[in-house]
């Protein structure tokens, strides 16, 4: 079953209504276990990535903002 989708305020973005936080993704070490997360959270439509540069010095962006 695919996520559901909703628009995001008054944007016209439609995103999946569950959110993936990325913010330790890089901090634990384990790129392949956050690889995995991303790719299974994608694949089941989710679409809301929160992610910020901030995040672990911008790794979590960089990880996130791969080639798919």
């Amino acid at each position: 079953m695919a996520m559901q989708q909703r628009f995001l305020g008054r944007t016209g973005l439609r995103v999946s209504e569950l959110s993936l936080g990325t913010m330790t993704f890089t901090s634990a070490g384990d790129e392949a276990a956050a690889h995995r997360i991303l790719d299974t959270f994608t694949e089941a439509g989710g679409t809301f990535i929160d992610t910020a540069d901030m995040y672990d010095r911008g790794g979590s962006e960089r990880l996130s903002d791969r080639d798919r």
